[in-house]
């Protein structure tokens, strides 16, 4: 599901708003934002220097940091991954490939 309702049934037939719909977007929204959030203290904790000499970043501090959010997705992706793998094996389905970001 989207956090854009596209294919979804967030709005009824009946032109309601379904909350149950709304909700899950509303969490979607929550997870994606912590998400962010932990890249953006992880990789400016790791790769952007204290001291603010320039105002933009140096050749170094963009590759680090180029380097740790592709880091974070890859490991995202395999962490999911491994968790529908699991849920998989456990409700005796076949997993579907895909993180929980919808493909991003």
């Amino acid at each position: 599901m989207s956090i854009f309702g596209r294919g979804s049934s967030a709005v009824q037939s009946s032109g309601a708003i379904n909350p149950q719909t709304v909700e899950m977007a509303v969490t979607e929204l929550e997870m994606v934002t912590d998400v962010f959030n932990r890249i953006v203290n992880t990789c400016h904790n790791k790769c952007i220097s204290t001291r603010y000499a320039e105002p933009d970043l140096n050749k170094g501090e963009s590759v680090c940091v180029d380097r740790c959010v592709a880091k974070f997705f890859e490991v995202n992706k395999k962490i999911g991954e491994k968790l529908q793998a699991m849920g998989a094996a456990n409700s005796g389905g076949s997993p579907v490939g895909g993180s929980s970001f919808g493909g991003l």
